[in-house]
């Protein structure tokens, strides 16, 4: 049988023939079929010679959006005693495409009781939560879970990151105790 014409970096749509299973095994972005390995979606193709495997990648990202039950990270934009307010930068670990907010109801953070959103979070703090609801198109989120919460926040004083100490948050240069709502990874999430 003749060798492929598939090269590397080919444009490909799905059910375009790649090669043979004697050539090629069937890599991501691809199936067999009788045989035959053929393309499974739009994309380009990438040839592994040393593994001699056909694989075939997307040319655009998968529109990542939040859903309800998906862990997000956001920043806080705006805090009042009752709500705060998170610009959505990822969904679990995926960059978001698009501009969106999420609602955090002092009734979502803890399941103790709360006196008021400036002891769970600050503006520009980083925070991880979950999407609870999607009502009215509002994503509304919850920090409930003990790995929910503040990953990463700033000192409303000086602007120096607060380290954790015990569960209040503590500036190192300047000496400042605040209150926030942790995540169990506090400090240690990269950003």
């Amino acid at each position: 049988m003749p060798e492929s014409r598939t090269k590397s970096g080919q444009f490909v749509t799905p059910g375009d023939r790649l090669g043979v299973i004697e050539e090629f095994t069937p890599g991501p972005g691809t199936y067999a079929e009788q045989g035959t390995v053929y393309s499974e979606i739009s994309g380009r193709t990438l040839i592994d010679m040393l593994n001699k495997k056909v694989s075939v990648y997307p040319m655009v990202r998968a529109v990542t959006f939040p859903k309800v039950g998906s862990t997000v990270f956001g920043q806080v934009l705006d805090v009042q005693s009752r709500t705060a307010t998170l610009r959505i930068l990822k969904v679990e670990e995926n960059a978001v495409t698009g501009f969106f907010s999420g609602i955090l109801h002092i009734s979502d953070v803890s399941p103790g009781f709360v006196e008021n959103m400036f002891e769970v979070c600050k503006r520009g703090d980083l925070m991880r939560a979950k999407v609870i609801s999607d009502k009215n198109k509002v994503f509304h989120l919850s920090t409930a879970d003990k790995n929910l919460g503040v990953v990463h926040a700033l000192c409303s004083r000086c602007g120096h990151l607060l380290s954790l100490k015990g569960r209040r948050t503590r500036c190192s240069r300047c000496g400042k105790i605040e209150k926030r709502k942790v995540a169990s990874d506090y400090g240690n999430v990269e950003i």
